[in-house]
């Protein structure tokens, strides 16, 4: 009985911040890497960012340096601050939990899928 709900996207100028949480319920939260992946339009579903139960982090290059992902398994809430956002930074963010697999950054490896949060980067 997992839940995963996304909220935080907005919209935003190029070069300004976004904090996005997922917000989990469920019994397997705190024993379970998370993750974040976005899809913009006509794409294929891509990695983001992955956190481990331990809190070790994985990042795409196209975000290392910007993005921070962290979890606080006592509130059952795993965020992604995203700084100096890019235009093409716009898409939907999506929220799994990771649920077995070699690949943090593959979807296979994701059983768990929240609906997602619309962010959209302006020039």
């Amino acid at each position: 009985q997992v839940q995963l709900v996304e909220s935080g996207g907005g919209l935003v100028q190029a070069g300004g911040s976004l904090r996005l949480s997922c917000a989990a319920s469920g019994l397997i939260f705190g024993s379970r890497a998370m993750g974040w992946f976005r899809q913009a339009p006509g794409k294929e579903r891509v990695f983001v960012s992955a956190i481990t139960w331990s809190g070790v982090t994985f990042y795409a290059d196209s975000v290392k340096g910007r993005f921070t992902i962290s979890r606080d398994n006592a509130k059952n809430t795993v965020y992604l601050q995203m700084n100096s956002l890019r235009p093409e930074n716009t898409a939907v963010y999506y929220c799994a939990a990771f649920t077995g697999g070699t690949y943090y950054a593959s979807t296979k490896s994701y059983a768990y899928w929240g609906q997602g949060t619309q962010v959209t980067v302006s020039s």
